[in-house]
């Protein structure tokens, strides 16, 4: 299996190398609608057509790798999914799914603070991606870091403010904020 995996890997690396690209001329127009609709249909369809972005890349082999490190992740083979997110993110550094994928990844195996490296890398090529400010605030009220993920939900909040369980975890962190005070 790990041969076939870095088989794989090692022809996207030297296959046509074209970066993803996070500035897609859609994504302006979806995040509008994202911040102005208050349809539940409207926004879920936008989120789904946003996440389909992100998740695509013009190497359809990259692409088809990120596919098969989703189903390890989803299968429990983390360590299949590890390699197969740490190649893409070394070979393709401006693909910011797969370094979002990475961070879930970590977060599920308690490593908080790669989890941590990996989202500030997926916000500084995709500052919008909510997925990831999401996760920024799971993994802050994880380690007890209250007034982080309340950044980190606020954050949410304005890219994305109709995003599900957002202002619910903003409440949680609040009331816990508001009880650690007294």
């Amino acid at each position: 299996m790990y041969t076939r995996i870095l088989t794989v890997a090692a022809l996207i690396f030297y296959s046509n190398l074209v970066p993803a690209d996070q500035t897609d001329d859609r994504l302006e127009t979806l995040f509008i609608t994202l911040s102005s609709s208050s349809d539940k249909q409207v926004i879920r369809a936008t989120e789904n057509q946003i996440w389909d972005i992100w998740f695509a890349h013009p190497n359809s082999d990259v692409e088809r790798l990120m596919q098969i490190g989703v189903q390890r992740m989803n299968a429990n083979r983390q360590s299949e999914a590890m390699i197969i997110f740490s190649q893409l993110v070394e070979n393709f550094p401006d693909y910011a799914e797969a370094w979002n994928r990475r961070a879930t990844l970590h977060y599920i195996l308690g490593n908080y603070q790669e989890s941590i490296d990996d989202i500030e890398r997926v916000l500084s090529l995709e500052p919008r991606h909510f997925g990831a400010l999401s996760g920024l605030g799971l993994v802050y009220l994880q380690l007890d870091q209250l007034r982080k993920a309340k950044e980190a939900f606020e954050d949410l909040i304005e890219v994305h403010p109709n995003s599900p369980n957002a202002r619910e975890n903003l409440r949680r962190v609040n009331e816990d904020l508001r009880l650690n005070v007294i």
